[in-house]
């Protein structure tokens, strides 16, 4: 494959990832299994995708800036701080983490965000009416969903919104503002310490970026007019296969 190649498949993962993020989340799943494709180390391969897909989170995060509000009685500004020193913590200790063992690691961390993206709504209303959160348990589940995004964030966007569920039964509109924030706080600390150690291919970073983009605008106007049921097989089934992929290519 040569460099137009290579650049046209980024840009094309960038396109579905980007759609993927804006309709139901799970762009990691398109972008991350192109990068290592085209040869790049795992970790690298999340590096780069991770900072290719950031210019989303943020125009997400700052079109729902009028929607933020305290949660749980934490506001959102001790939410923000715990969130980022999770996520550099979590950037972090992907930098120091072999590639072999962060090809071992990846199908889980992938059937993780899948079965987060598959069941997470459901388990959080079944265990809301079974368990109350405090607001110590909060800041300790935001300080673990920080470092998970800094590290993978395949599908934190959802376990994020399981997590707000369990505080407070509120409906999930409310839950944008603060969750799309953290997710795109979570990001920025990743991708300034992805940048800082040089672990982002910008060859295939900037046509993925973007593509994401184009596919976060493109994704925002079409899912306005699919179903939601068509939305989520789509999302499960691009989930699942990628996760199937990456345990026959660690274990196998």
């Amino acid at each position: 494959m040569d460099m137009w190649q290579g650049m046209a498949l980024a840009g094309g993962a960038g396109l579905v990832g980007g759609a993927m993020n804006a309709l139901a989340g799970g762009g990691t799943f398109a972008t991350m299994p192109a990068l290592i494709a085209l040869g790049l180390p795992s970790p690298v391969a999340n590096a780069t995708s991770n900072v290719a897909l950031q210019p989303g989170a943020m125009t997400a995060a700052w079109g729902f800036r009028d929607g933020l509000e305290p949660l749980g009685g934490v506001s959102i500004r001790t939410l923000s701080a715990i969130t980022f020193a999770g996520g550099l913590a979590g950037s972090l200790l992907l930098v120091v983490t072999p590639t072999r063992i962060f090809d071992i690691i990846i199908p889980w961390l992938l059937l993780i965000a899948f079965l987060a993206i598959a069941f997470g709504k459901r388990a959080a209303a079944w265990l809301h009416d079974r368990v109350t959160i405090g607001t110590p348990t909060l800041l300790v589940a935001q300080s673990l969903l920080g470092l998970y995004g800094g590290y993978f964030g395949g599908g934190v966007g959802i376990m994020t919104t399981a997590t707000y569920g369990l505080l407070a039964n509120l409906p999930p509109h409310r839950m944008m503002a603060p969750r799309t924030l953290m997710l795109a706080i979570a990001n920025t600390a990743a991708a300034i310490v992805f940048i800082w150690f040089g672990m982002v291919r910008w060859a295939v970073c900037l046509p993925m970026l973007v593509g994401a983009i184009v596919g976060g605008w493109l994704g925002a106007k079409v899912g306005n007019r699919l179903p939601p049921l068509a939305v989520r097989l789509w999302t499960l089934t691009v989930t699942g296969a990628t996760t199937i992929v990456f345990f026959l290519r660690a274990y196998t």
